[in-house]
């Protein structure tokens, strides 16, 4: 069986979480908190001059400026969303997948209302 793609694992991760629906939003496939609010939205062709594949997540404060110090191979500040703390992730870095898995369902905990955050399963957390 062929390895997933990029796309179809981020899919599998975001629409795991509670009430979250997908659509493509600005020409890409974007989640959202109960059909609202985008959390995590994939430019898997690039986008705006980062001809790389690359999610943008939402992101609690200060977590934007520590990955980016910490790997900026890695993490980037996007346009649009990036002066409200998103962070953009690489998907051409060989990050392991389990952690870009933490940064959607962080990005998830970011946006959701606190019901919704109590809904993810044990693994979310």
């Amino acid at each position: 069986m062929p390895e997933p793609s990029a796309l179809d694992r981020v899919r599998e991760i975001c629409l795991a979480l509670p009430e979250v629906t997908e659509r493509p939003s600005h020409g890409a496939p974007t989640w959202f908190v109960r059909d609202q609010k985008t959390f995590v939205q994939a430019w898997i062709d690039g986008h705006h001059g980062n001809e790389f594949p690359h999610l943008w997540c939402a992101a609690p404060p200060g977590l934007q400026d520590e990955l980016i110090e910490a790997d900026p191979d890695a993490f980037f500040r996007p346009p649009y969303v990036g002066h409200r703390g998103w962070i953009g992730i690489r998907l051409d870095r060989d990050l392991p997948w389990d952690e870009i898995e933490d940064l959607c369902h962080e990005a998830f905990r970011t946006i959701a209302p606190p019901a919704l955050v109590r809904l993810m399963g044990e693994g979310a957390e």
